[in-house]
């Protein structure tokens, strides 16, 4: 841990986060006061996230919708700061963003599942973005083979549908989207 965290002392707050200096090891972020640190993503994690924002670019732009695709941005929640994997935003919040996004903006929150994030991706991050509002929050588990998880806000709480290895799928929410999720770990 660097001697900017380990020099801190009491609950972290968002202006905290943000003047830590950069660290390249390591995704910081911010719930309850707390700080989660997590190593920066393999291969793998990258290779899927890479390839699923293509998918989310082309989409969009297929669709003329008012959106942006983008990778680990800050995103303001009521209980602190996270980063999703990837998020997908409304285009005019996106231009006129600094070093953070608010939760509002966000129409999708996606987190690839690593080892070291599992039970955050899986527990706690779906909560933090129900609570936030953020209408759609997906997850995609790697490993033993790629399954997604697409969560969809109802009555404060994320529905999910699992797509299953091997399965295609084309959802209509918020945009058109053909998604193959053999494609994405190839």
């Amino acid at each position: 841990m660097s001697g900017a965290t380990s020099d801190h002392y009491g609950p972290w707050t968002v202006e905290d986060v943000l003047a830590l200096p950069e660290d390249t090891r390591h995704r910081i972020e911010l719930v309850g006061g707390a700080l989660l640190m997590s190593p920066n993503p393999d291969v793998p994690h990258q290779r899927a996230s890479s390839r699923l924002r293509a998918l989310l670019d082309a989409a969009i732009a297929a669709a003329g919708a008012p959106f942006e695709a983008l990778t680990a941005v800050n995103v303001l929640v009521p209980d602190g700061l996270l980063i999703p994997d990837l998020v997908v935003v409304d285009a005019a919040a996106a231009a006129d963003a600094g070093a953070t996004l608010h939760a509002d903006d966000v129409v999708v929150a996606i987190e690839i599942a690593s080892p070291s994030t599992l039970v955050i991706d899986r527990r706690t991050k779906p909560s933090l973005c129900a609570a936030a509002g953020i209408p759609h929050h997906w997850r995609l588990d790697l490993a033993p083979a790629p399954r997604l998880h697409l969560g969809r806000l109802d009555h404060g709480d994320y529905l999910d549908r699992t797509v299953q290895p091997g399965e295609s799928i084309t959802l209509t929410e918020p945009f058109r989207l053909d998604l193959d999720l053999a494609a994405l770990v190839r």
